[in-house]
Parts: structure tokens; C-alpha cells; sequence
């Protein structure tokens, strides 16, 4: 495939020595997830992803083995007292989050199947949702692309912003990993995010995102009556189930503990390596496809949602 760079002409065997350099770089224990990221974006803009046609596929099924590879370092007792005491949390921000995301979108006058996508999104679990979404309302590829571009970007800027105001508010690993799980959108930058701030902000975050994704279930049935489809299937993030498994494993089945551990590290670098994937899929076309308004949008519902789960979160948590 020929460099999607419109400003720099690379030969296609230099572009593939590049990139693979970089991702080779991505499997050693000096690369954050951010820094990843950080690669990932220069790949996109100065050289090009020569196999950008894989990379939304390889970008599932490794975030998919990382949660499940996170599992292996959970305790389920530590999971069950999480989900118990952020439940009723997660409903409320849910239907705050598209509510006011349909509001939103009807004021800036965007189409609703862009705004609806955005809105899920953000409230849920970022592309996931979109994925779960987009062929129950019958976007066209448009909709859904800037839907998931306005995502994307949020999502590279959150893995960054999140763990410096966290510090510089001073929130426990219990408060951030809570925050970073409501507020962020995609499951790769909220463990990103987490796994910087430390070990236990990292459990916590995976277990609430990971049952926030599950209320794509209810959303979807909802979307399907709104949008009045009734041949569409619905998308369950069935890996949600092996992650399950592996804590159950870790918490009761002793010898796992000896390779625990290891797979809990290689878990990491699989994380790492999707996150520099998905930042190499972000080129400069992708920033200018998206459009003002629906970035618009994208911003100011995940500002509401960031600063409404913070003040909860502080306050009344």
C-alpha cells in the first residue's frame, strides 16, 4: 500500500521498515502506552501505516487479549465490591451522557446518526459502542468514520491529559481509577491511562469499563426501537466473558499464580502495541474529515461528562 501521507512521498519498503522498527520498539519495557501512542501518531503523519487496511482488525483482537491477559492480576471479590458501589453511578451517566449529547447535536443541527453514534460512544465504551451501533441505525460509512475519528482523537488526547490532572488534583488510585473508567472513552486509553497512575487505579478502571460495556446490551435494544429496526443483530462483547474467567481463575485456582504475572506483563506490551497501532491510524486526513461540528460536539459532551464524574466522584463518593 502506497504512504497516505498527502506531504511526504516515502518508498513503500523504507515506510515498512519504519514502521515495523517501531513496533518491534513497542514490545520493549521502556515504552508507556502514551509514548506508543506518540509513535504510532508520527508513523501516521510523516511516514504512513503501510497496512493501514489490518489495523482496525488487529487493534480488536488485541485489545481483546489484553483486558482478558488483565484479568490474570484481579481478584474477583475486589471486582464484585467495584461493580456494587459504581452501579447506580454508571446508569446515571449513561442517560445523562445521550441525553445531553442528542441535545447537543440538535442545537449544532448535525444529523442524528452522527450525533446518536458520538453520543454512544462517549457514554459506553467509544468504538466498541459505535461498532455495536452503527448497523442498527444503517450509518453509512460517512457517519460512522467521523463518529469514530471524533472518538479516536479524544481518546489519544485523554491518555495524556487524565493521569497529569489527576496528579495535579491529587485523586486517590481509587478516585482516578473510577474517573478515568466514566470518562474516558475506549477501553485502550482508559487501561493506558490507569496503568500510569498505578496498579490499583489499573483494577479498578478495567473492571468498571468493562461492565460499563455491557450496557451496549440495553442501548442497543433502545436504539433499535428509536430507530425503529428490527433486523439488525446486536453486537455483545462476548471477550468481556473470558476476562470473567480469568480472574475467577486467578482468584481460585492456586498454581495460576506462578504464571500469572506473565501473562499480566505480556497483557501490557499487547496494550501498548494497540495503542501505537491506533495512534498510526491517525493521519491528518482523519483530523480533517471529521469536521468543526461534530468535533464540537465530541468535546463538549466528554467536558460534561469528565467534570460531572469528577465532582461526583470527589464529593459524593
Amino acid at each position: 500500500m502506497e504512504n497516505t501521507n498527502p506531504f511526504i512521498k516515502i518508498n513503500p519498503r523504507f515506510q515498512k521498515l519504519i514502521f515495523i522498527v517501531l513496533l518491534i520498539l513497542c514490545l520493549t519495557v521502556g515504552i508507556t502506552p502514551p509514548i506508543a501512542l506518540l509513535l504510532g501518531l508520527v508513523v501516521a503523519n510523516v511516514s504512513g501505516h503501510p497496512f493501514l487496511p489490518f489495523n482496525h482488525i488487529a487493534i480488536r483482537y488485541l485489545l481483546q487479549f489484553s483486558v482478558v491477559g488483565l484479568g490474570f492480576g484481579m481478584n474477583v471479590y475486589q471486582a464484585m465490591a467495584i461493580g456494587s458501589t459504581s452501579f447506580l453511578f454508571t446508569v446515571i451517566s449513561i442517560i445523562s451522557t445521550i441525553t445531553i449529547g442528542i441535545i447537543i447535536g440538535k442545537w449544532f443541527m448535525i444529523d442524528k446518526k452522527t450525533v446518536h453514534l458520538i453520543s454512544c460512544g462517549t457514554a459506553i465504551c467509544g468504538g466498541s459502542a459505535i461498532a455495536a451501533i452503527a448497523p442498527i441505525i444503517k450509518s453509512d460509512e460517512k457517519q460512522t468514520s467521523v463518529a469514530l475519528g471524533v472518538i479516536f482523537i479524544l481518546n489519544s488526547i485523554a491518555l495524556f491529559l487524565f493521569p497529569a490532572i489527576g496528579h495535579w488534583l491529587q485523586l486517590s488510585q481509587q478516585e482516578f481509577g473510577l474517573w478515568c473508567a466514566i470518562a474516558i472513552h475506549d477501553t485502550s486509553s482508559v487501561v493506558g491511562a490507569a496503568n500510569k497512575y498505578g496498579a490499583e487505579a489499573l483494577a479498578i478502571a478495567t473492571t468498571v469499563k468493562l461492565a460499563r460495556a455491557l450496557w451496549i446490551i440495553p442501548v442497543a435494544l433502545l436504539t433499535t426501537i428509536t430507530f425503529k429496526n428490527k433486523t439488525s443483530k446486536i453486537k455483545i462483547p462476548y471477550f468481556i466473558g473470558f476476562f470473567i474467567i480469568s480472574m475467577l481463575l486467578n482468584t481460585y485456582i492456586s498454581p495460576i499464580s506462578f504464571i500469572a504475572p506473565t501473562v499480566v506483563v505480556m497483557a501490557k506490551i499487547g496494550l501498548t502495541i494497540t495503542l501505537f497501532l491506533i495512534g498510526s491510524g491517525l493521519n491528518f486526513n482523519v483530523l480533517i474529515s471529521v469536521g468543526i461540528k461534530p468535533l464540537l460536539h465530541g468535546i463538549i459532551l466528554w467536558i460534561f461528562i469528565a467534570i460531572m464524574s469528577l465532582v461526583s466522584i470527589m464529593y459524593f463518593i
